[in-house]
């Protein structure tokens, strides 16, 4: 089982509450980007390209209690930009620990091995190793060689003390399934604790916008891939009904309150995968996002997604309110033939607005107003 029994009854138990409270919006997971450096340059991410003003940006230990104990959620998955750039990571993970919250600290490992002695293993933090695929498929992904190498390394070295490792697999467009296939087979191998895959989103800066998968194209490789592992004990850190969504036999509406986004921006409107405004607080996010502008079927931007932050929170809900969906899956497992579910009509969605440069230009002004002396450089839109 990918999600440990102690981490799936706790969760389980926070959303059967946030049900029979009525509450129909709710956190699951908290996204935190407590800094956007990072020592790679990845073309499907784009975030290293913002200016040096703003990449010097980091969230203090006291920004980043405040934040969950605003959200409330029970996880926090920490990303970036490169976590382990920031000195105050150990601390915050600590702070997180105490306060009985289940880390996911996301990783590309290369600082893993210098840094891992910061850490100590507890059954609320999990490391998550970023490994697009095999040596060369996940080299070429984040546009350097050696990397997987050090990856691989880095999971064996932390498997080696105590600590529970999973892997963020995102895949785009080419990607071979029977070669994804075998990459699980050998992540499985070496006794890793769970995969967590996903297709890749188009981020409006991406340097590479050609190699995003469209949505038919996502339900046809997963359905591939898990064609070819029906019996071979892969572990997902993910809900079954999310990777019965990947394979197109649901038809999920996107949830992205489930899965906030705190950044050094701010509270990121709507979603983790898109920044089309920012506020202070996560109240302000809750209430003053209109979140019917957003989704598949709503909204251009929105139309290929099938991301693991815009629909896991949906896989969870309906998990707990049918049940049955569940032991169907349980029973006869994912189905990787025949006929899809229907798809959400996109005729009606309203066309992007594409205004993310301004939030940039915004950030920028206010970092300049606060420190004169920091260094000007042109936004990149």
């Amino acid at each position: 089982m990918g999600i440990p029994f102690q981490q799936a009854s706790r969760i389980g138990a926070y959303v059967v509450k946030q049900h029979l409270m009525g509450r129909k919006r709710y956190p699951l997971v908290m996204m935190l980007e407590p800094l956007f450096r990072c020592n790679l340059a990845c073309a499907g991410c784009g975030k290293i390209d913002y200016p040096d003003e703003i990449l010097n940006q980091r969230l203090s230990y006291d920004d980043c209690m405040a934040a969950i104990d605003e959200c409330g959620a029970p996880a926090i998955s920490i990303a970036g930009g490169e976590p382990l750039l920031h000195r105050d990571m150990p601390r915050i993970v600590e702070g997180f620990i105490a306060k009985k919250k289940f880390v996911i600290l996301c990783t590309n490992a290369l600082l893993l091995a210098k840094k891992i002695d910061q850490y100590k293993p507890s059954p609320f933090l999990s490391w998550s190793i970023h490994l697009d695929g095999d040596q060369v498929m996940h080299d070429k992904s984040v546009c350097q060689t050696g990397v997987y190498d050090k990856a691989v390394e880095a999971i064996k070295l932390a498997k080696a003390k105590g600590f529970r490792v999973q892997i963020n697999c995102t895949l785009f467009d080419g990607a071979d399934a029977e070669r994804v296939a075998e990459f699980f087979d050998e992540m499985t191998k070496i006794g890793l604790d769970g995969i967590t895959v996903s297709p890749g989103y188009s981020y409006e800066r991406a340097p590479d916008q050609e190699h995003f998968l469209n949505r038919t194209k996502t339900k046809t490789l997963f359905r591939d891939i898990f064609r070819r592992g029906k019996g071979k004990g892969w572990s997902f850190t993910q809900s079954d009904l999310f990777l019965d969504f990947l394979a197109g036999n649901q038809a999920f509406e996107c949830t992205p309150w489930s899965m906030p986004a705190r950044t050094v921006f701010g509270w990121q409107k709507p979603c983790y995968l898109l920044g089309e405004g920012y506020v202070k607080t996560f109240k302000e996010l809750m209430e003053d996002t209109n979140w019917d502008n957003y989704g598949v079927g709503k909204y251009e931007k929105c139309a290929d997604c099938m991301v693991h932050c815009g629909f896991e929170g949906t896989a969870v809900k309906e998990s707990v309110t049918k049940p049955w969906k569940l032991a169907k899956l349980a029973v006869g497992g994912i189905k990787t033939s025949g006929a899809m579910a229907k798809d959400i009509p996109i005729d009606n969605q309203r066309p992007a607005d594409f205004v993310f440069s301004g939030h940039v230009e915004r950030k920028l002004t206010e970092i300049r107003q606060t420190n004169p002396r920091a260094k000007k450089t042109t936004p990149v839109a």
